[in-house]
């Protein structure tokens, strides 16, 4: 039987999510869990790749299992075995071709950043000195929309099939007096993707970019045009979308 696992995770001591070589990452760890509850060897496959340092409050991965999964013991027995900056939500059985990446409907990611110093959100936000044109960059956002191809703000040399996206939602918000988000959503990202698009909306913010110069960087679909990726710390994997006939419901 295929199962979904939701969990939730603090990037900042790994690799990313991906398996590394040379570096600890939150699917190895949770692939080690899994694999010593279970007693057999049990990969995992995730909804995508986070970068190092980056967070997830929720990310969804998929493994099988050859018996039946009691999956309220499952999750409260991970718990107790992964590390405090792991934590496990749920695990559900699906359909058998139900796949956590290639099913996916849509992820939502958050980047923050903040106009004030505060020592209590400097580790999942990043600290602007000046604050930037905020509706300024809303306009420049709502572009996004217009587009598809978005090699512009993609890491180079990587091994996708096409640099298309659907972007559904892309907007700065306040959440507090210094707090500001963006909030993305599409059906894919491209690696390093939001954070070179918040990098670049941020050249806009300070003045040194217009709002057409950030149309033309989208066209031109050049990395080297675009603006510098900001730090992954700030970072935040929100969700992932399914559709809801894949779940078994027992």
């Amino acid at each position: 039987m295929r199962y979904f696992i939701t969990l939730s995770y603090d990037g900042t001591a790994y690799h990313g999510w991906q398996i590394q070589p040379n570096g600890n990452s939150v699917q190895e760890t949770l692939a080690k869990a899994l694999s010593t509850l279970l007693r057999v060897d049990t990969p995992i496959v995730g909804a995508g790749r986070t970068d190092a340092g980056v967070h997830a409050q929720k990310m969804i991965a998929h493994f099988d299992a050859e018996c039946e999964v009691d999956c309220l013991r499952l999750v409260d027995k991970l718990n107790r075995l992964l590390p405090a900056d792991i934590a496990v939500q749920a695990v559900q059985p699906v359909c058998s071709d139900a796949h956590a990446r290639f099913s996916a409907t849509a992820r939502t990611y958050h980047y923050y950043v903040s106009t004030a110093k505060d020592p209590f959100s400097r580790h999942r936000s990043m600290r602007l000195f000046h604050a930037p044109d905020f509706a300024l960059m809303n306009e420049a956002a709502a572009r996004l929309f217009h587009y598809t191809d978005f090699t512009s703000f993609s890491k180079l040399h990587t091994d996708v099939a096409t640099n298309n996206c659907r972007i559904m939602q892309a907007r700065w918000e306040q959440v507090a007096e210094h707090e500001w988000r963006f909030v993305i959503q599409a059906d894919r990202f491209l690696r390093n993707m939001v954070r070179a698009v918040v990098g670049t909306l941020l050249e806009v913010g300070r003045g040194k970019m217009t709002v057409d110069e950030f149309c033309r960087v989208i066209e031109k679909q050049d990395r080297c045009s675009a603006g510098t990726s900001v730090p992954a710390h700030a970072l935040f994997l929100i969700d992932v979308a399914y559709p809801q006939d894949i779940y078994i419901v027992g």
